[in-house]
């Protein structure tokens, strides 16, 4: 099982190069922790980052997984521990006048911030910034910040539900923790915006500076996958900046039934075909009731997982540990949910593109896409 065929992450396909570098601002947990996508000028030769950043993610992952991290980490760190993600690291920022739309991107449980390189990568070769978080509400499989004092690494690992307590109130206060961290995300493209100093302690090398005209803080939009993607409904109540979300297969649960009323934009659900129960989409029809501009999607032959990288991963043992028994071709999902993605985000941006090519996604037409619900439960 090399590392180099376990895992083929596409570049990608739109006119801009991709570049990436990681971000984190502040000393403390409260700080914030990002990895960054963006368009940059084409280098020859020019390096890739990892997939999976440290040895520390793979043990995080093996725990997570409920696997030992004895002897699941150093498997982990074998098969995909030499796996690059096909972005130019720290390439130069590309300016563009006026400056390109930001998406800020939210991760599932147990995930982190480089899992959904595909679909960022995707997305920045559009013409956008993609600030993917990793969070610090203990739903990572594992994180981290610096210590100021020390310069130590601080290891946040993944928390388990804390026996006896309910499971939703758990879950409710880590999804507003999340949203609030896609808010703070926002206040610091808006801070660089301003023209005020942001020190990155990963990179010190990399000047966030360079992005003070290179973001259009007027077309701002809201993503994630799974808890990530319910906690970009959740930043649409707390940020009015944010313009629009993108939930890939949200898991509902962690929304008090009070927010409801109170989202005040459009939201593109894009569900897989295996993951949703009737409870999960009866909200997701609460909140299109109330936004005629809601869409719900299917797309059809993918599960949970296809919307991450691990869709991705060639073997079938190592496609089976993690899940990944979709019938879509990887390559066609992740152009059906990027594509209905960008055709929603130039609706909702006014964005000047063509996106709208891509339009009939939003409606659930097309190959390997219906309408609404899963069929499994479109009788709801």
């Amino acid at each position: 099982m090399g590392g180099e065929q376990s895992l083929a992450l596409p570049p990608g396909k739109g006119p801009h190069s991709v570049g990436c570098v990681d971000v984190m601002v502040g000393h403390t947990r409260q700080g914030l922790f990002l990895r960054l996508f963006y368009p940059c000028e084409p280098r020859a030769g020019a390096e890739r980052p990892r997939w999976i950043p440290r040895y520390e993610y793979s043990r995080g992952m093996a725990q997570f997984g409920g696997r030992s991290p004895r002897w699941g980490a150093p498997l982990l760190h074998v098969a995909f521990g030499s796996c690059r993600v096909p972005v130019s690291w720290k390439g130069p920022f590309k300016p563009r006048s006026g400056g390109y739309p930001l998406v800020i991107f939210s991760h599932g449980l147990g995930a982190f911030r480089t899992l959904y390189s595909s679909f960022c990568t995707e997305l920045a070769s559009r013409g956008f910034v993609v600030a993917a978080l990793e969070h610090r509400d203990g739903s990572a499989s594992a994180t981290y910040f610096c210590a100021a004092e020390s310069g130590q690494e601080e290891w946040i690992q993944h928390q388990r539900l804390p026996p006896g307590q309910k499971e939703f109130y758990f879950r409710n206060m880590q999804v507003h923790q999340r949203a609030n961290e896609c808010v703070r995300a926002l206040r610091l493209f808006q801070a660089v915006r301003g023209g005020r100093p942001v020190p990155n302690v990963l990179h010190p090398d990399f000047d966030l500076s360079v992005l003070k005209d290179g973001v259009d803080l007027a077309k701002v939009a809201v993503m994630g996958h799974s808890f990530g993607g319910v906690t970009a409904v959740l930043a649409l109540v707390k940020e009015p900046s944010f313009r629009c979300a993108v939930a890939l297969d949200a898991w509902m649960f962690p929304l008090e039934n009070t927010l409801y009323p109170e989202v005040p934009r459009p939201v593109l659900f894009i569900n897989a075909e295996k993951f949703q129960t009737p409870e999960s989409i009866a909200k997701m029809k609460r909140l299109s009731s109330r936004n005629s501009q809601t869409r719900i999607i299917t797309v059809l032959g993918s599960v949970h997982h296809s919307q991450t990288d691990f869709a991705f991963l060639t073997g079938k043992l190592v496609r089976r540990i993690f899940n990944v028994g979709g019938t879509l071709d990887p390559h066609k999902g992740l152009d059906i949910i990027s594509r209905a993605a960008l055709a929603f985000l130039q609706r909702h941006l006014d964005l000047q593109e063509d996106f709208d090519r891509w339009e009939h996604l939003l409606d659930g037409v097309g190959d390997s896409v219906v309408p609404a619900a899963p069929p499994c439960l479109s009788n709801l």
